[in-house]
């Protein structure tokens, strides 16, 4: 496994471009088995995620390829409707396969999935929403095991909280099946809206993008899609709140400013200098930053996957803030390394509440998931002395050369073997 090692304390200042989105990626490609044909996916990031889910479609039988950032996926010859557990113990996002599966093969057999330890995030929404549409499900040995006899059928699905996954699973079983499917408190993510607009492509007729209700009439088939992912929102988030943690200036561009209003406008409370214009965004760092609260919410509310980055900011804060996580029940694993560097942090149930302080201290830490390895590279940059954090394939998980990129910010980042 490999270690990353930076020097700290030294201010942020360049330029650097906006991978895809990660979260968006991983449901286009997904949505690839829905019709036969070679799809071609644009600015698709190279992960450790997105190699995932490209070699569970292998195993279904697809073929893919790569031009750069630009992904060709050919489904034509599925021969296979089990994503077994060796690969989506390592990857939530595998269980997107479900839904088209059984749509187009009319079965499929899909281990629960895996990824990062930050909460329970059941599956029940997905389950439920398929079984209201006329399939038969069965849970046994860790796999859930999906079948219809002729075809999915239409029906009115409302869930409790908006499920992101389990809005996209719905969308895409639903895009086949016979009927109107209606979908009620759907999740409202950008990333949802690129799969809309990816299954508009190939012929779905849906009604309600960018709401939280989704009407979806489904048609006999569909063709091979073309399309663009939208920017990683979380990768530039990540780097906004660095700039603000380390200090100095950086200019984001290939990023899109109107998918972060909340965390832009958190930011700009805090002091820091955001400006936006089309794709890019500037970011500088006055010389006091002052605490802010904050409380993650589904979007377009703060994204859960920016709390800890955020937290890593605001323990360099003037004053006291408090941090409530409403998302997920274990989110707050980090808060053990960051204290390890010096932070003053104290949990109060599903709420941290940070005390500014003048200075991080570098320390070895240890990764625990994909947003927490973040918030230590955050608070990393901006400790006086060394950071050496352990177990970072969680961080390339989600951050395309994020060494290399901050690397043309200014910061001293290496990677080693442990």
């Amino acid at each position: 496994m490999d270690k990353l090692i930076i020097e700290g304390a030294r201010k942020l200042q360049g330029e650097i471009r906006i991978s895809g989105a990660k979260n968006a990626a991983l449901p286009l490609i997904a949505a690839t088995l829905l019709a036969p044909g070679w799809h071609v996916i644009h600015n698709v990031p190279d992960l450790r995620d997105t190699r995932t889910i490209l070699a569970l479609l292998e195993t279904l039988g697809a073929e893919w390829k790569r031009e750069g950032s630009t992904l060709l996926v050919k489904t034509d010859s599925l021969n296979n409707f089990e994503a077994s557990y060796e690969l989506v113990k390592t990857m939530r996002a595998s269980i997107l396969v479900l839904g088209p599966l059984l749509a187009r093969m009319g079965k499929a057999r899909v281990s629960l999935p895996g990824g990062c330890a930050i909460g329970a995030r059941p599956i029940d929404f997905h389950l439920l929403g398929l079984k209201k549409m006329g399939a038969s499900l069965d849970l046994e040995d860790g796999y859930v095991t999906a079948s219809v006899k002729k075809k999915l059928s239409g029906g009115t699905i409302y869930f409790d909280v908006p499920s992101v996954t389990g809005t996209e699973n719905i969308l895409m079983a639903a895009v086949l099946a016979k009927g109107e499917t209606v979908i009620k408190n759907a999740a409202r993510e950008p990333e949802i809206t690129n799969l809309v607009d990816m299954l508009i492509s190939m012929g779905a007729r849906i009604a309600g993008k960018d709401t939280d209700r989704l009407t979806i009439n489904g048609v006999k088939s569909l063709k091979p899609a073309e399309i663009t992912t939208i920017p990683d929102r979380i990768e530039t988030g990540t780097y906004l709140i660095a700039v603000g943690t380390a200090g100095g200036e950086a200019n984001l561009t290939h990023c899109n400013p109107s998918h972060l209003p909340s965390l832009i406008e958190k930011l700009r409370a805090a002091g820091l200098t955001v400006k936006d214009s089309g794709n890019s965004i500037y970011v500088s760092r006055p010389a006091k930053v002052q605490s802010i609260d904050i409380k993650t919410q589904p979007y377009p509310g703060f994204p859960t996957d920016l709390q800890a980055q955020l937290m890593a900011l605001m323990s360099l804060a003037t004053g006291l803030s408090v941090i409530t996580e409403a998302i997920f029940e274990n989110r707050f694993m980090h808060v053990a390394e960051l204290k390890r560097m010096g932070a003053e942090i104290k949990i109060n149930g599903n709420s941290a509440i940070v005390k500014g302080i003048a200075q991080l201290k570098g320390a070895q830490v240890m990764a625990t998931d994909l947003r927490a390895s973040a918030s230590l590279v955050v608070a990393g940059l901006a400790a006086h002395g060394v950071t050496e954090i352990s177990r970072i394939y969680h961080l390339e998980r989600g951050y395309e050369d994020m060494a290399g990129k901050l690397k043309a910010l200014g910061a001293r980042v290496r990677k080693e073997k442990e």
